[in-house]
């Protein structure tokens, strides 16, 4: 496995050492001693997830406002473009992102520390998305930042209006976020 380090340097991107002949290929996914080997990292994983999406369908930008999640993401099926946000405060890179396509082709897997927000738009016909998380899912801990927000004036892929949920139509600002008004 390659890491490869982002513009922010918390957020890495995974390429694992593929095994192909004519009969396919196989790859190790996910290994928690390279895992933490390579990145340096310490995280245990508790949940795992999977979201089956079509084209133009954006889920995001999430993120728990207590307990926040560390999230290992890929795609097994179609492609996306994944986007981590960082709103830690204090951080030196707060309210920057990272962007980066993860398909079923390109097998990279995006680390997304906890403090972060995440989400990704659907740039194939269908995307089957499973991401590892550091801890649970707390619905009442759940957050959205606006994925169109001027703020973080993030360089989606162009589209056509993107499908939203209605929590994500509804989400907040950056400047919401920053002010402590949610």
């Amino acid at each position: 496995m390659q890491v490869i380090k982002t513009a922010i340097p918390e957020v890495l991107i995974l390429e694992p050492s593929m095994f192909s002949d004519a009969r396919g290929f196989f790859y190790e996914s996910f290994n928690q001693q390279v895992f933490n080997r390579l990145t340096g990292l310490d995280v245990q994983f508790v949940q795992d997830n999977h979201s089956y999406s079509t084209r133009g369908v954006l889920r995001g930008l999430h993120y728990q406002v207590e307990r926040p999640q560390g999230k290992l993401v890929r795609v097994v099926k179609g492609r996306i473009y994944d986007v981590a946000v960082d709103i830690r405060k204090s951080s030196p890179t707060f309210s920057k992102w990272v962007g980066v396509e993860l398909s079923a082709d390109n097998f990279r897997q995006l680390w997304i520390p906890p403090g972060f927000a995440h989400g990704f738009i659907v740039t194939s016909d269908h995307a089957d998305v499973l991401y590892k998380t550091t801890d649970y899912y707390y619905p009442q801990h759940k957050r959205s930042l606006r994925w169109d927000d001027a703020d973080l004036a993030i360089d989606w892929p162009p589209a056509t209006t993107p499908v939203l949920s209605s929590g994500d139509e509804n989400a907040g600002t950056l400047r919401q976020f920053a002010a402590g008004d949610m």
